[in-house]
């Protein structure tokens, strides 16, 4: 099992990413967060197994409808066991 941190710039707040994320993470079986930060990008952080997080990265990168995705930083890491995916 492994985890991403990924850092979403762009017009990425008030458009319905995060819960775009969320579901894309259920769809994908994966656990983690969805969270806005105070300077406009959107932290996701996600567990799961190689091949679905780099699935989820592919829809990251096109984002919802309204969205425009300008630039993702992608850290691997080992996951920690994160249970559900919740938005903040």
């Amino acid at each position: 099992m492994l985890r991403i941190t990924v850092l979403v710039s762009g017009h990425v707040q008030g458009v319905g990413y995060r819960y775009f994320t969320r579901k894309k993470a259920f769809e994908l079986g994966l656990s983690g967060y969805a969270e806005n930060l105070s300077d406009g990008r959107v932290e996701v952080v996600a567990e799961g197994e190689r091949a679905e997080l780099e699935h989820l990265i592919h829809h990251l990168r096109q984002g919802p409808r309204g969205a425009k995705v300008e630039h993702l930083d992608v850290q691997w890491s080992e996951a920690t066991g994160l249970k559900g995916f919740q938005t903040y």
